[in-house]
C-alpha cells in the first residue's frame, strides 16, 4: 500500500526523493519521509500528513547529497503521526530504513530487542527491522549482510530500502510479497515500489523477486537471494511514457482516467479480434487453451472493482462459453478449505497484480494443481509472473485510487475471453462476430457518454448532500449496482448500497421515502420489463428515482425523476457503458462536497497488505 523510492548517483538527491513520493502518494498519503546521507551522518526528514507538510520541513533542496531514501506510507500498525512515519533509524541514527508491508513477528521479535537494550520511539511493526539490522551489523560489520541475516527473522512481508552512514557508497533493497523495481540510469540507480516514481528518469528496470536482496552502487548493482546465492534477473524496458502519468489539463487523475476509456478499451482489444473468424486471439493463453476448453469450472477471484468485474465475467462465460463459474472473494478463499481439481481453472483479476489476498488466492490454488491465469493490468507484476498463463488489460497507468478504466477494462477481457472459449464450443460464427463487432464499436459509445458530462454535473448538484443512496441492477447490470455504489462510497464517503432490484423487497425497500436517491440500472435487457415493476414500487412509496437507460427508451422518462440515456449495446457488454454514468456521478458529487477525489481517505490505491 506505501511508496518506496530510493536514489544513488550524481544527482542531488532530495528533489528526487521529493518529487518521487509525489509521484507515489496515491499509494499511501497518512504521513511521508525521507533520509539521506551528508557528512558522515543519516539525515531524516518527516511528517504526519501530505507530502506537502514534508516539503516545508525542507528548507533548502540543493543540499549537496546524492544518496537517499523515501517513504509515503499507509498506516495499518500505529496512527499517522510524525514518530510512525517512515524512515526509521537504529539507537545510533546510523542505518534508516523504509518498508512496506507487515511484519507479523513483530511483537516477539520487539521484545527480544528490548531485552537487549535496544529502545523504540514509534509504534510501528517496521522499527523492529532496522534495530535487528543494527544488531547483525554489529557482528558482521557488513551492511548487506546484516539485512540479509535480519530478514530471515522476518515472518511476514516486506519491501524495504536501507541506508547506512557506516557505507555510504550503497543502497540495500529486499522484496518478499511487497514490489520493489530497480531502475538503471547513467551512472545512477533508482530503487521505486512503482514505476511511475522512477518513469520521467528511466524506462529501464529489474523486477525484484522474492527472496532477492539487491546491494546497488551509482554504476552497478549485485543480487543476491536470501540464501546469499548470485541471481541474474533480466533488464526490461518500460513501455510507459510520462505522459500517461500526468494529470494531462484534467483537475483530477479519476477524471482523466474516465475520460481515457474510450483509448483503454481500444488498447484491451487491439490486435486481439479476428473479426473475419467471429473469433479473438489471446496469445497469452495459447498454451492452455485446450485446458481452458476442457475445464469443468472456473473459479474467478479478485478484490473489490475486480471482484465486481468477476461477476459479470461470470455472466458471460456461463451463458456463453457454457462453463460453470464461481465468484470468489480472494480474502476468503485463501482461509477456506477450497475443493479444486485438476480441471478446475483459476483466473486471478487485479489492476494492480499485487494484491496480496489475491496473491495468496494463486499460492493456494497452484498447492492444488489448479491451473491459473492472470488477468491484471501492470506489466511485470506479481500476478503476471506467478500465473501459468494470462492477459494483460492494457489499460495504462491508473492513479486515481477509485478505479475506472481498468474495471471497464477487465470486462472488455472478460468478453474477448468469453469469446474465445465460446467459439470452440456452441457459439456460433455470427454471434461471435456479433461480439467482437460491438466490442470494436463501444469506444464511440463511450465517447458518445462522457459528452453528457454536464448534464451528469447538474444532476450531481442536486443530490450531492444526500445522506444514502441505493443501486439496483438486474442480471448483467446486477454488478454494475454494486460498482456505482462502491464508486460513490470511496470518493464522496456517502453511504451506499448495491443490490439486485428483486431483493429490494426483502429490506431494503424499507429504506425508501422522498430523501432517498435510487439509481437504477433500467437498459432495454432480458430484465427490462421486471425492473420497470421495481421503479414503479419505489415510486409508490416517494423514492427519488435515476435511471441509466437505453437512448431509444422514450417511455422511462415520464416514469423516473431523472434519467441519463446511453447507447444501445449488446446485453452482456451493457456494463461497459452503464457504469461510465455512474462513475461520473460519483466524481461530480465528491468533486461539490470538496473532497480529495484521488486520495480519498483511508484507501490506497493497491492493498498488497493483508
Amino acid at each position: 500500500m506505501c511508496g518506496i523510492i530510493g536514489y544513488i548517483g550524481e544527482k542531488k538527491v532530495i528533489p528526487i526523493l521529493i518529487n518521487g513520493l509525489k509521484r507515489l502518494e496515491y499509494r499511501g498519503y497518512d504521513s511521508s519521509g525521507i533520509g539521506y546521507l551528508m557528512k558522515k551522518k543519516v539525515i531524516v526528514n518527516k511528517a504526519a500528513g501530505k507530502i506537502s507538510n514534508l516539503e516545508k520541513l525542507i528548507s533548502d533542496y540543493d543540499e549537496d547529497t546524492f544518496i537517499g531514501i523515501g517513504h509515503t506510507r499507509w498506516s495499518t500498525h500505529g496512527a499517522p503521526t510524525n514518530e510512525n512515519a517512515h524512515p526509521h533509524f537504529d539507537g545510533g541514527a546510523r542505518i534508516a530504513l523504509v518498508h512496506n508491508g507487515i511484519v507479523e513477528n513483530y511483537r516477539t521479535l520487539k521484545t527480544k530487542l528490548k531485552d537487549l537494550g535496544y529502545q523504540f520511539t514509534s509504534e510501528t511493526d517496521s522499527e523492529v527491522i532496522v534495530h535487528l539490522i543494527s544488531y547483525f551489523y554489529e557482528k558482521e560489520k557488513s551492511l548487506v549482510e546484516a539485512v540479509r541475516l535480519a530478514l530471515h527473522e522476518i515472518e511476514g512481508t516486506y519491501g524495504i530500502c536501507v541506508v547506512s552512514s557506516l557505507e555510504q557508497d550503497k543502497i540495500i533493497a529486499a522484496r518478499k510479497g511487497s514490489p520493489l523495481i530497480v531502475g538503471i540510469g547513467e551512472n545512477e540507480h533508482f530503487v521505486a515500489s512503482d514505476a511511475p516514481a522512477i518513469l520521467e528518469y528511466t524506462n529501464n528496470v529489474v523486477f525484484l523477486e522474492d527472496g532477492d536482496v539487491a546491494e546497488i552502487y551509482k554504476d552497478h548493482f549485485n543480487l543476491k537471494s536470501l540464501a546469499n546465492q548470485q541471481i541474474k534477473r533480466e533488464v526490461e524496458v518500460l513501455d510507459l511514457d510520462i505522459s500517461t502519468i500526468e494529470k494531462g489539463g484534467f483537475p483530477h487523475f479519476m477524471l482523466k482516467e474516465i475520460f481515457e476509456q474510450p483509448e483503454s478499451i481500444q488498447n484491451s482489444i487491439r490486435g486481439r479480434i479476428v473479426l473475419s473468424a467471429g473469433n479473438v486471439k489471446l496469445g497469452g493463453l495459447e498454451h492452455v487453451l485446450d485446458d481452458l476448453i476442457n475445464s469443468k469450472r472456473l473459479i474467478l477471484t479478485a478484490c473489490g472493482t475486480s471482484w465486481h468485474a468477476a461477476l459479470v465475467g461470470e455472466y458471460m462465460l456461463e451463458q456463453y462459453a457454457e462453463i460453470p463459474v464461481e465468484v470468489e472473494y480472494a480474502s476468503e478463499f485463501r482461509y477456506r478449505n477450497p475443493i479444486l481439481n485438476r480441471n478446475d481453472i483459476v483466473v486471478a483479476i487485479s489492476q494492480s497484480g499485487e494484491t496480496a489476498d489475491t496473491l495468496a488466492a494463486i499460492r493456494e490454488s497452484k498447492k492444488r494443481n489448479a491451473t491459473v491465469l492472470g488477468v491484471c493490468n501492470v506489466v511485470g507484476s506479481s500476478i503476471a509472473r506467478e500465473s501459468q498463463a494470462g492477459v494483460y488489460i492494457h489499460a495504462g497507468p491508473e492513479i486515481g485510487v477509485a478505479s475506472t478504466k481498468a474495471f471497464t477494462s477487465q470486462l472488455a477481457v472478460l468478453a474477448l475471453l468469453t469469446v474465445l472459449i465460446g467459439r470452440r464450443k456452441n457459439l456460433s460464427f455470427g454471434y461471435g462476430e456479433k461480439i467482437c463487432q460491438e466490442l470494436l464499436n463501444l469506444p464511440k459509445k463511450i465517447s458518445q457518454i462522457l459528452q453528457k458530462q454536464n448534464e451528469i454535473e447538474e444532476l450531481a448538484q442536486q443530490f450531492y448532500q444526500a445522506p444514502n443512496f441505493l443501486y439496483l441492477g438486474r442480471g448483467y447490470n446486477f454488478p454494475v449496482a454494486l460498482e456505482g455504489a462502491l464508486k460513490l462510497k470511496e470518493i464522496s464517503y456517502i453511504h451506499a448500497e448495491g443490490y439486485p432490484a428483486a431483493e429490494m423487497k426483502h429490506g431494503p425497500i424499507a429504506l425508501v421515502d422522498e430523501n432517498m436517491p435510487i439509481v437504477f440500472i433500467a437498459t432495454k435487457d432480458s430484465t427490462y420489463e421486471k425492473i420497470l415493476s421495481n421503479i414503479e414500487e419505489v415510486k409508490a412509496r416517494k423514492g427519488k428515482v435515476i435511471a441509466i437507460a437505453s437512448e431509444d427508451d422514450n417511455s422511462i422518462d415520464s416514469i423516473v425523476d431523472h434519467v441519463i440515456k446511453v447507447p444501445n449495446t449488446l446485453e452482456m457488454l451493457s456494463p461497459i457503458l452503464t457504469i461510465i454514468p455512474l462513475q461520473l456521478l460519483a466524481y461530480h458529487i465528491a468533486v461539490k462536497k470538496g473532497l480529495n477525489v484521488d486520495q480519498p481517505r483511508n484507501l490506497a490505491k493497491s492493498v498488497t497488505v493483508e
